[in-house]
């Protein structure tokens, strides 16, 4: 979960003055409220959004776990607390199921999807994340059962084509490796040739990007024939969608690397209904 101090920044975004419209109709009355789900997938942010409520004095009572399948009209969270502290964190917290739910949903479906066809293959993310977001998305890819990737560029070494614009890949591999022993080096290539020097110089994941199936099939077997396909572990990344997974998928491949699984999310459905019985007391 990520730090207290950023899940109440949001917050902070989201009322710099206050809920006024809370403040000004409704007496703090203590209530009950609950959310629940309204469509079916993976469920997560349960965790960080019941820390936020928890900061401003509501109890929260979890019926459901962050990484669980969850049906619509399932109840997620009893919320038991001031009417204006839950009213106050309420679209936060929903925005943080939401998103983070929509994207372990769409992790968990398309990682059942590849399993089908090709159990050894993992599916991964990016970093294309939203600017302040990527904890919550790369947590919510590992709950839906997929691999995060590096999260920051200080993770591991990624080589990439604005790289070698002005490098070779046998330089800046010996350069990475010179910077530390310690760090995984991947290299981004685009054709055979490429694919077998990184190989020969010692990379340790090699990522094949924009290839076709076809280029695919054409650089594993040319780095079998080598004796270089095991030394490796191979990534393929660039417009794979749900059409053409399965193309990839078949091939004597490690990782899929999807970047839409965190910069275009459909929003998983979640409401919060306050105890409608409050009304009466309220008024």
């Amino acid at each position: 979960m990520i730090k207290i101090s950023e899940l109440i920044s949001f917050i902070e975004e989201d009322a710099p003055s206050g809920d006024i419209t809370s403040l000004a109709v409704l007496p703090d009355k203590n209530c009950r409220a609950y959310i629940r789900a309204k469509s079916n997938g993976v469920i997560a942010g349960l965790e960080e959004s019941a820390a936020l409520f928890e900061h401003y004095n509501v109890s929260v009572k979890k019926l459901a776990g962050d990484g669980s399948f969850v049906r619509d009209g399932d109840t997620l969270l009893e919320l038991d607390g001031s009417i204006h502290s839950i009213l106050l964190v309420e679209r936060t917290a929903l925005n943080i199921i939401g998103r983070m739910s929509g994207i372990a949903t769409n992790t968990w479906r398309i990682t059942s999807e590849i399993k089908k066809i090709n159990s050894g293959v993992k599916l991964a993310a990016t970093r294309k994340t939203a600017p302040g977001l990527r904890n919550l998305d790369k947590k919510a890819v590992i709950l839906g059962g997929g691999e995060p990737h590096r999260n920051t560029l200080s993770d591991q070494f990624l080589i990439k084509d604005n790289h070698l614009a002005v490098t070779s890949i046998a330089d800046a591999i010996a350069k990475a490796r010179a910077f530390s022993v310690y760090k995984k080096i991947e290299i981004e290539v685009e054709s055979q040739g490429d694919a077998v020097t990184a190989a020969e110089n010692g990379a340790d994941i090699i990522m094949l990007d924009n290839m076709t199936p076809e280029e695919v099939l054409k650089t594993i077997d040319t780095l079998k024939s080598r004796g270089l396909r095991d030394t490796v572990i191979l990534e393929v990344s660039g417009g794979i969608n749900e059409d053409t997974i399965g193309e990839y998928a078949v091939l004597d491949i490690d990782i899929i690397s999807i970047g839409a699984l965190t910069h275009t999310v459909t929003n998983f459905d979640v409401n919060l209904e306050i105890n409608h019985s409050l009304k009466t007391v309220i008024l």
